[in-house]
């Protein structure tokens, strides 16, 4: 991992360790990249989410790249899938989004994505953190030679949302929706995206005022969803995140719907209807022992991938396989896109709910869970404490003893978050009470070490 990337671009706490000054850099360093790379003025996609310091991050990343010869397509608020489509669609150089997920307001990023729709490869990010570590000058152009930010692109908008209702072939009559757009990115585009089909859908969320991103809402706090579903009589739940990125549901009981089921339901649709290339879903391990289950009972193989986004797409291309994603909600079909789409994979289940007939808990059902308790512990921003904790040899220990102790029915995983000052513990186990336990041990081991 680079000393600016991290497992999804650049993050951090904007006017701490993510400044205005920081993100100049970065567009001069991307740009000056580009330009080695095609040897002639490249062009730039750029996005962001609705966080009140998206705008001067936007600012500074178009003056950085404008001053070194790199012409801009700014689109505004839009899901990060879009950057990633419009990048291809426009032929563009690069794309870059503004956004830190499902963080937090007070934290921001930056991720990069080539002129193909990926993100960006480690030897380009190696690069453009070199150019800005180093403080080599970079070459700036005056005159004509200046870069430009292009104007009218609300056009790109509606390309994008024309593009996601085009991946499916239903209209969804008869089904009512509820979307809780996180006060995020799919604010922009969800209304009209749901607009253009028969359901009835109505929206939470929806009015962001800079620092209700994620607050409360969206794929990481879906409780209010989950009871609105349930007392308005709504078939369906859908919550996205901060970016739209991720997608995760819940049914008509309001019963979370995750990553893992969601994955569970699609793939099993593309068995019946013969495109599951490879027979396979690709995951993490942080998937549920539900999802190996559930593969197993119906024949499917499952591939296992370290955590991250990243990786399971690595693993999808190298294998050619069409389906994966993470129990959080990203889920990634290749025949349809470079990057996890949360507003692609919400119709791509209500899709396969429309036309089975079936309530969505019997749908999901396919798929149980065992019971699994996910506890992230707070660590110190600096001083590498994350990584010494990782590194401790009494954890390593008491991780190994505990597994040990779920004779084979469980599993327990501890990591250290890629994006936040955070060790995640992870356990499975037959029971709530069992996996509690385990966790509440581990969690007050890591809290007990010292550094």
């Amino acid at each position: 991992m680079g000393k600016l990337f991290g497992t999804d671009g650049i993050r951090g706490v904007v006017g701490e360790n993510l400044t205005a000054d920081l993100a100049f850099q970065v567009g001069q360093a991307v740009g000056t990249v580009l330009m080695e790379e095609k040897g002639e003025r490249p062009t730039v996609v750029l996005g962001k989410d609705t966080r009140i310091s998206s705008d001067m991050l936007e600012a500074a990343l178009i003056a950085g790249l404008c001053s070194v010869g790199a012409d801009v397509k700014p689109v505004g608020d839009i899901p990060t899938p879009a950057v990633a489509y419009l990048t291809r669609q426009e032929k563009a150089d690069a794309g870059i989004m503004v956004s830190a997920s499902h963080n937090p307001y007070e934290h921001n990023g930056i991720k990069v994505f080539n002129g193909q729709g990926y993100k960006l490869s480690d030897a380009l990010e190696e690069r453009v953190e070199e150019k800005i570590l180093s403080h080599t000058p970079m070459t700036l152009k005056t005159r004509g030679e200046l870069g430009r930010r292009h104007h009218g692109m609300k056009q790109l908008k509606r390309d994008y949302i024309d593009f996601v209702a085009s991946t499916v072939d239903a209209d969804l009559s008869g089904l009512r929706i509820l979307v809780d757009c996180a006060n995020g990115a799919a604010s922009a585009t969800a209304p009209e995206l749901f607009g253009r089909f028969k359901a009835h859908t109505v929206f939470l969320h929806r009015t962001p005022d800079g620092v209700n991103i994620n607050d409360r809402c969206g794929s990481t706090h879906l409780e209010d969803l989950a009871a609105q579903v349930v007392a308005g009589g709504y078939d369906i739940g859908v919550a996205f995140d901060g970016d739209a990125d991720r997608c995760l549901l819940v049914d008509e009981t309001g019963g979370i719907i995750d990553g893992d089921k969601v994955m569970a339901v699609c793939a099993l649709d593309m068995k019946r209807r013969g495109i599951l290339r490879g027979n396979a879903i690709v995951a993490t391990v942080m998937s549920n022992l539900g999802l190996h289950e559930f593969c197993r009972n119906h024949g499917i193989d499952l591939a296992c991938t370290a955590v991250g986004d990243r990786n399971v797409l690595e693993e999808m291309i190298r294998q050619d396989f069409r389906i994966g994603g993470e129990q959080s909600g990203h889920t990634i079909f290749t025949a349809l896109e470079t990057t996890g789409d949360g507003q692609v994979t919400a119709l791509q289940f209500l899709r396969v709910l429309s036309q089975s007939g079936k309530k969505a808990s019997e749908l999901t059902s396919v798929c149980t869970a065992y019971p699994q308790v996910l506890v992230n512990v707070e660590v110190p921003h600096s001083g590498g404490v994350k990584e010494k904790i990782m590194a401790s040899q009494e954890l390593a220990e008491a991780v190994k003893q505990q597994e040990a102790a779920l004779n084979g029915e469980g599993r327990v995983l501890v990591r250290a978050s890629g994006t936040e000052a955070l060790i995640r513990v992870m356990v499975e186990a037959k029971t709530n009470e069992i996996a509690h336990n385990t966790a509440d041990f581990l969690v007050s081991l890591i809290k007990s070490l010292k550094f």
